[in-house]
């Protein structure tokens, strides 16, 4: 049977009845904080854990004071970054404590480095400053503050390994040229502005081909006396 129009009777019938039914409630979406930072890992990995050869840093697993802090310093302006400024600043310190602390609690493993590209006296250079500074530029060891291992000290000193050596080289570069600020006094831009850029880049180069030792875990404590005075400590 057919309508007038041509049209097969059975088929627009069943068209019809289709559309009249209710539609299908979708599936709730739990209301987690792992479901809520959803937004961060589209650049830092999934749950946090960047890879060590692009450019977002890995946030897994950071000590939670860094982290808010790096949270605040988009949202208020130290850190200069469009898309975290606009994603942070509708938010208050307790939601930026909250995502802080949840990254920090995550125990992952790390991605393996990068291959060295550098010349063999580049990285022994970025070796050197690392681990022992140049007290004639007035620049203490990384290890100094960031710890033995260099995978960082509670509750707000950042580790220094498993992250891209673009990442390094940016941030250090950003602290030299005033783009990146700390709470005063502000002592990365001391030491960064201290270094060259070609120190700076033999330290990303020889940091970014550096194993994770362990679980990366910082340590618990600051060292009695730090080689300097940094406001950006306190969570």
């Amino acid at each position: 049977m057919r309508w007038p129009c041509g049209l097969p009777v059975l088929p627009v019938l069943l068209v019809a009845l289709g559309a009249a039914a209710p539609l299908r409630a979708a599936p709730p979406v739990p209301d987690t904080m792992a479901q809520r930072v959803l937004a961060c890992t589209g650049c830092h990995g999934r749950e946090g854990r960047a890879a060590s050869d692009g450019f977002h840093p890995r946030i897994a697993g950071k000590p939670a004071g860094y982290l808010v802090n790096q949270l605040r310093a988009f949202r208020d302006g130290r850190r200069q970054y469009a898309l975290m400024t606009a994603l942070l600043d509708p938010l208050d310190d307790a939601y930026l404590r909250a995502i802080a602390g949840h990254f920090a609690a995550l125990e992952l493993p790390h991605a393996a480095p990068q291959p060295p590209s550098a010349t063999a006296d580049v990285l022994a250079r970025g070796r050197t400053l690392v681990e022992h500074g140049d007290p004639a530029q007035r620049v203490p060891a990384c290890a100094a503050c960031h710890g033995a291992a260099l995978t960082g000290v509670l509750p707000a000193v950042p580790g220094l390994l498993g992250l891209p050596r673009d990442y390094l080289n940016a941030q250090l570069g950003a602290w030299r040229t005033g783009q990146r600020r700390a709470h005063a006094p502000d002592c990365m831009a001391q030491v960064a502005q201290a270094l060259s850029p070609q120190d700076i880049q033999a330290v990303a180069h020889w940091l970014a081909a550096q194993p994770v030792p362990g679980a990366g875990k910082p340590v618990a404590a600051l060292p009695a006396r730090m080689p300097l005075d940094c406001g950006g400590l306190a969570p």
